[in-house]
């Protein structure tokens, strides 16, 4: 695979994934743990096929060679799922997509405290930066009543965080196997919240029907493109490229929907993404100088 193309993937992988707030609010009721359920059963035939093709066949070696670190993966991707579905249910779309921005700091404070990984200068400055653009939103969102799902996206972002660092500790090139254990496990922890609080399982036809294709078409779709992309790209250069879900979320629910991001919700937001574009702009260079320093 060629550089170019890596790079048209991973911005695929994006734009599929700008799509997820668009088609949360088509779905009319439901609680966040149903629609996580039924998102969750689309995903995984998708990836397991995947994985299958990926590895000639049969995926459960694969899947196995996942190891501790994909169990602690899958467990992290529960709380990602469950934050940036209810985040998406009680704030603007904007806000929330804003807010997942946070996760590679937290991915680089839980590096450093875990296995002891060095962090860079730039981007503990770029940390304080992003500190700033998220306590303007979530102090928007205590104003508005919207407080929960702002920490729901910070959740979410928490919880895609330790995915990442699971990554790391369990040096792991391709994460899909590791995002199928997360669906599975959060099928299987939907199932017994919504059996302890009494809540049905079942949503209508046309709710089943638009989560399915949250899971599939969006999430797990993205999540091989992004793999394939990835392969070619430094992972500095993916997270930046992966910005266009960031970019186009907003957009969509606003031509479509109407929805729009107030004035603080952009500020707060355009201070994170930069804060976040600065440390994979800063990160991608420190890559490129590491490799011809050593160069022979």
């Amino acid at each position: 695979m060629r550089y170019g193309q890596g790079v048209a993937l991973v911005v695929t992988a994006g734009a599929l994934w700008s799509l997820m707030g668009l088609f949360l609010r088509q779905i009319d009721s439901g609680s966040t743990w149903a629609i996580l359920f039924w998102r969750s059963a689309g995903t995984i035939p998708v990836l397991l096929a995947y994985i299958a093709w990926n590895a000639g066949g049969n995926p459960l070696p694969a899947i196995a060679s996942a190891g501790r670190a994909g169990v602690l993966g899958g467990l992290a991707l529960i709380a990602a799922f469950a934050g940036s579905v209810y985040a998406m249910q009680a704030t603007t779309v904007a806000n929330a997509v804003f807010l997942f921005t946070a996760s590679p700091f937290i991915a680089a404070i839980l590096g450093w405290i875990l296995l002891r990984e060095t962090v860079r200068p730039a981007t503990f400055a770029a940390m304080l930066v992003a500190v700033g653009g998220m306590y303007i939103m979530v102090r928007e969102g205590l104003a508005m009543g919207a407080l929960d799902g702002n920490l729901a996206a910070i959740l979410s972002a928490a919880g895609f965080g330790t995915f990442t660092v699971a990554l790391r500790w369990g040096r792991k090139v391709d994460s899909t196997p590791i995002v199928l254990l997360g669906a599975i496990f959060t099928m299987a922890a939907s199932t017994l919240v919504l059996s302890v609080q009494g809540l049905p399982l079942e949503l209508s036809a046309p709710d089943i029907g638009w989560s399915l294709l949250m899971g599939s078409g969006i999430l797990a779709t993205g999540m091989i493109l992004f793999a394939l992309g990835s392969r070619v790209l430094r992972a500095a250069e993916a997270t930046l490229l992966s910005f266009t879900e960031v970019l186009l979320a907003p957009i969509w629910v606003f031509l479509i929907l109407g929805e729009t991001a107030s004035p603080a919700t952009l500020i707060g937001g355009s201070v994170l993404l930069a804060a976040v574009a600065l440390n994979a702009v800063m990160g991608a260079r420190s890559s490129r100088q590491e490799g011809v320093a050593e160069t022979p």
